[in-house]
C-alpha cells in the first residue's frame, strides 16, 4: 500500500479536534481518519463523554490512552485488558506513538479491531525508526491513521512533543493515564484535558513504584478519577455492554475460539453464573478455568461487572 500524506481541511477535522481550542492551524493525515463530531453531540453525560443516544449516528469517541516510555514489567498487559474493555464501542483509541505505553496501546488496538490514530511530534514522510516505525505502518494497513500539524519533513524535535500532546487531548473526549513518572508528557496531555474541562482518568499503583508515581499524585490531588480494574474502564467512560454476537459473526471476524470453550460457552450461554458455581458445574481447575472465562470476554460472549458474577450472551 502507498499512503501519501494529505492536508484535512479544517471541518473534516477529527472527532472533537475542531471544537478544541488546540486545534491546529494546519494538519496533516495519512490514512483513513475518524469523522468529525457531529454539531448535535454537544450534550454529555455525568463526565463529559457524548454519550450513544445522543452522538448521530452513533459516531465514533477518541479516547487518548498515554503512559511512560519506560513502564513497568506488567504494562503490556495491562494495557491490552484497558483496550480489551473498550472492544465493540465506539471508541477510538488515541495515542502519541512513543516506545512503551502508547505502543501497548496502539498495538492492543490493533489486535482488538478497534480503530486507532497515531499523534506523531514529527512530518509524516520523516522515518520513523524500528518497531516504532513497523507500527505506524501496520495502523495505516488496518485502516487508521497518523497525524501531525508538522510539515511532512520536519523532524521530532524536542519543542515539538507539547504541541503533539495538545492535539491528542483535543481530538479526544476523555484521557486515560495509565503508567507515568512523577514528570513527563502524559502528564502534560492529562492537563490539557483538565484545561478543556474533559474527563482525566488514571491508574492508580503501588506507592513506591516510580511509573505510578504519576498517576497516584493526581488522584492524591483530586484530579483524575481512578481507574481500579482495567475492564471497568468501558462502564466508567460510559459505554453500554456488548451486543450478543454469534459464533458465525466472530469467525468470520478472525476470532477462533477452541473446542473446550465452545463446549463451555455453549453450555453457560444466557445465564448468569458466579465463579463458585462454574467451578462447581465443570470439571477445569481455577487456571483454566479463568482462562475460559478471559477468552469468552475479549470475545464479547460474556462480561461482569465484579469479577465473581458473570453474565453469558451471544448468539449460536
Amino acid at each position: 500500500m502507498n499512503f501519501e500524506p494529505y492536508i484535512v481541511s479544517p471541518e473534516q477535522y477529527p472527532l472533537a479536534l475542531s471544537k478544541s481550542p488546540y486545534k491546529p492551524k494546519v494538519l496533516y493525515a495519512m490514512g483513513t481518519l475518524p469523522p468529525a463530531d457531529s454539531e448535535d453531540s454537544a450534550t454529555h453525560n455525568g463526565d463529559g463523554i457524548p454519550t450513544t443516544d445522543e452522538r448521530r449516528g452513533n459516531a465514533p469517541v477518541g479516547i487518548a490512552m498515554v503512559g511512560t516510555r519506560r513502564p513497568g514489567p506488567n504494562a503490556k498487559i495491562l494495557c491490552k485488558r484497558l483496550v480489551e474493555s473498550l472492544r465493540g464501542t465506539r471508541a477510538v483509541v488515541v495515542s502519541g506513538l512513543a516506545q512503551g505505553i502508547d505502543s501497548y496501546c496502539h498495538e492492543a488496538a490493533l489486535e482488538a479491531g478497534i480503530p486507532t490514530v497515531a499523534v506523531l511530534a514529527q512530518g509524516l514522510c520523516t522515518r520513523i525508526e524500528g518497531t516504532r516505525g513497523e507500527l505506524a505502518r501496520r495502523i495505516l494497513e488496518a485502516g487508521g491513521a497518523l497525524v501531525s500539524e508538522f510539515e511532512p519533513d520536519e523532524p521530532a524535535y524536542k519543542g515539538n512533543f507539547p504541541a503533539r500532546n495538545k492535539i491528542i487531548s483535543g481530538i479526544c473526549a476523555a484521557t486515560l493515564i495509565v503508567q507515568s513518572k512523577a514528570k513527563g508528557g502524559a502528564l502534560l496531555t492529562g492537563e490539557f484535558t483538565r484545561k478543556e474541562g474533559k474527563p482525566l482518568y488514571a491508574i492508580p499503583g503501588d506507592f513506591d513504584s516510580e511509573v505510578a508515581s504519576g498517576p497516584n499524585a493526581l488522584l492524591d490531588r483530586g484530579l483524575a478519577k481512578p481507574v481500579f480494574t482495567p475492564e471497568s474502564l468501558r462502564s466508567i467512560l460510559g459505554f453500554p455492554k456488548s451486543e450478543s454476537i454469534s459464533l458465525k459473526e466472530l469467525s468470520l471476524a478472525g476470532t477462533h475460539l477452541d473446542k473446550a470453550t465452545l463446549d463451555f460457552f455453549r453450555r453457560v450461554n444466557g445465564f448468569r453464573k458466579t465463579f463458585t458455581e462454574l467451578q462447581s458445574e465443570f470439571d477445569f481447575n481455577i487456571s483454566q478455568l479463568l482462562t475460559i472465562l478471559t477468552e469468552l470476554e475479549m470475545a464479547g460472549l460474556a462480561h461482569t461487572d465484579d469479577n465473581f458474577v458473570f453474565q453469558f450472551d451471544g448468539v449460536n
